[in-house]
């Protein structure tokens, strides 16, 4: 079961680069660039609000199950 854990915990952290990638370069730098007031307050939120959080959580969460901090010891 622990090596179930780590496998899925390098599973999170490779979605949080996903996320990241997705966050920054598919829905927040195209919605900065536009030229529409609703574009522009979208992509700040996604920017500097949900980008971090997403990312930091799946990868904070993908972490600890690679170091193997949920096993139970």
């Amino acid at each position: 079961m622990n090596a179930i854990k780590q496998i899925l915990g390098v599973l999170w952290v490779i979605l949080a680069a996903a996320a990241a990638y997705f966050c920054v370069f598919e829905f927040g730098l195209p919605k900065l660039l536009s030229d529409k007031q609703d574009d522009l307050v979208f992509g700040v939120i996604i920017l500097f609000i949900l980008t971090p959080l997403i990312v930091l959580g799946l990868g904070t969460f993908g972490y600890f199950s690679v170091i193997g901090e949920y096993s139970k010891k």
